[in-house]
């Protein structure tokens, strides 16, 4: 288990909560108790107070109820995001921050990572977050091109299901601004994969699997029961599951489905794009 910020969450709650509890079934009545055994009074003669609320306690008392709202929006309801590569443009830009849906695929407890209840499970076309298999303290945001039972295969740019190519229809050649410069010039096509749609970028003359990321090399794979096969939309500046495998089911964060803001400092002029701000990420 690492120290990250849903573990601080937790502890600060505990502590903060603890202590407001504590406080309330244990000195808090003491307290009242002596105030009435003055009379009513809450300052002696000399003016000091009879029962004072500790300093730590009032501390407590404030930010006990923010610390666990944020506990249980982030854990159980939606996660910020930003996106800091190009591996999914151009769905998905650097200065792109998101918003993740957490109960999509089940709800799970914060730090423990326990999934207490089922509500679903990510279909293909799904663009998730999860922690990187090879390191989970990093989080990754790819789109799910196999569910368990498939058979997955990717040459001449082109994804195969179970033997079946993803259609892909030509747009023309994409144009990147800010920090995705370096991708005009790419070919930009509309995949269409299970019920979604999206827009990818390929360079014709780049490999379909670059050194490390020969996991389908020697032909299609079937991803076990438990995972996901996922890739990025840019396609030839994306390091997925063809180079590292497959996501276990445990590492899932949720389903990223707003963009909510994007900075880019690379862009000419004012670093914000206000034209991508709320748009819905298919």
């Amino acid at each position: 288990m690492t120290f990250d910020f849903p573990a601080f969450l937790v502890l600060a709650s505990f502590l903060t909560g603890g202590l407001w509890l504590l406080d309330a079934l244990v000195f808090a009545p003491r307290r009242r108790a002596a105030i009435a055994a003055a009379g009513g009074k809450t300052l002696t003669e000399d003016g000091r107070p009879i029962a004072k609320e500790p300093v730590l306690v009032e501390y407590a008392r404030s930010f006990f109820p923010v610390i666990f709202a944020v506990l249980v929006l982030r854990s159980f309801l939606v996660e910020p995001f930003r996106i800091p590569s190009n591996s999914m443009m151009p769905t998905l830009l650097t200065g792109d921050f998101i918003l993740v849906n957490k109960f999509s695929y089940g709800l799970r407890l914060p730090v423990l990572n326990v999934k207490f209840l089922d509500l679903g499970e990510p279909q293909r076309g799904d663009v998730v977050v999860f922690k990187f298999p090879l390191d989970p303290r990093t989080d990754y945001i790819k789109r799910v091109v196999g569910v368990p039972g498939d058979l997955v295969g990717y040459r001449n740019k082109t994804i195969f299901i179970n033997g079946e190519p993803v259609g892909q229809l030509p747009v023309g050649t994409y144009t990147g601004v800010g920090s995705g410069t370096e991708m005009t010039g790419a070919r930009e096509a509309l995949e269409s994969l299970g019920t979604v749609e999206h827009h990818i970028l390929t360079r014709p003359a780049a490999p379909d699997l670059p050194f490390g990321c020969q996991k389908l090399a020697f032909g299609p794979v079937e991803v076990p029961k438990g995972h996901y096969f996922v890739m990025g939309d840019n396609r030839d500046n994306s390091n997925d599951s063809r180079c590292w495998g497959f996501v276990p089911e445990e590492n899932l964060v949720g389903k990223a489905f707003a963009i909510w803001m994007h900075w880019d400092g690379a862009r000419e002029g004012f670093p914000i794009a206000w034209s991508r701000l709320w748009d819905g990420i298919e």
